[in-house]
């Protein structure tokens, strides 16, 4: 079942929205719904948008909505940049694979890791910092700008918007860096183009793996290859109902993770770093 894009707060039978979401019949009854699951479950990228602003206000209420969110030792490692410059847009899209929504949307929301503003209040109170050059503290900073971001997407869409994430602002990080004035200590992690999504275009739920292949209890478990391969299918469907090719999930993630050739720049990620300083220890 495709649902316009332009309206994504369409409220469906828990049942439905479930089955949405797994693309087959679930084997548990919620015990209790509410419009704050539908819209969690309702989730599906946008990639093409309308050609309208983002209302004066809805920005800041978003970053509300990402500060809202959990903050490891409330360290707040993160910030962001909005970027609403065509011209930058076109630059960054460059830097990123060339992704044509990052063009089209209205908004470009750039998430950075930003150990800056902790190592200067470090040092405006005596000390080095030096726990900042530690690979856990930039863990910090990307899993506090992972969860600010996904807030502000859940915000985005309560609102009518729809989003896109933008792995690719990490192809080229010095070339983001130098287009958004970062200093040391700071990087992209991710974009998000944010906007009214496209009533013409319909997107569907993209089906997920399977609970029995995510979810154990007390210790690891072992995937079923069945379950994998019935995944298999329902990705093939869904793909057929976008007019995607249909290769499933797992040859897709195989070659994803094939060689590290397959990362291009993203492999050398870890020297990178270093040279924007991130010792990464």
């Amino acid at each position: 079942m495709t649902i316009p894009t332009s309206d994504l707060s369409v409220t469906m039978p828990p049942q439905k929205r479930l089955q949405a979401r797994y693309g087959a019949d679930i084997g548990f009854v919620p015990p209790e719904w509410n419009e704050t699951l539908d819209l969690l479950l309702a989730h599906r990228t946008v990639r093409h948008y309308l050609p309208r602003k983002v209302p004066e206000g809805v920005l800041e209420l978003l970053v509300a909505a990402a500060q809202s969110a959990s903050s490891s030792s409330n360290l707040q490692a993160w910030s962001v940049i909005a970027v609403e410059d065509a011209e930058r847009k076109v630059r960054l899209a460059g830097f990123s694979g060339n992704n044509p929504h990052i063009n089209a949307a209205p908004l470009l929301l750039v998430w950075l890791i930003d150990l800056k503003r902790l190592r200067d209040i470090a040092v405006s109170q005596g000390h080095e910092g030096e726990g900042l050059d530690y690979l856990e503290s930039f863990l910090v900073g990307a899993i506090d700008a992972a969860l600010a971001a996904q807030n502000a997407v859940v915000a985005a869409e309560s609102l009518g918007l729809g989003t896109c994430y933008i792995g690719g602002m990490r192809n080229e990080p010095e070339n983001v860096a130098h287009e958004l004035g970062l200093p040391a200590g700071v990087v992209a992690v991710f974009g998000m183009t944010v906007g009214y999504p496209d009533p013409v275009v319909g997107t569907d739920v993209k089906p997920r793996l399977p609970q029995s292949a995510v979810l154990f209890r007390e210790h690891y478990g072992q995937v079923s290859w069945a379950d994998l391969d019935a995944y298999d299918a329902r990705m093939k469907k869904f793909q057929a109902g976008q007019n995607m090719p249909q290769n499933g999930w797992q040859s897709v993630l195989a070659r994803r993770v094939a060689s590290g050739e397959v990362l291009k720049e993203r492999a050398r990620l870890g020297e990178i770093l270093r040279r924007m300083g991130f010792p990464l220890r």
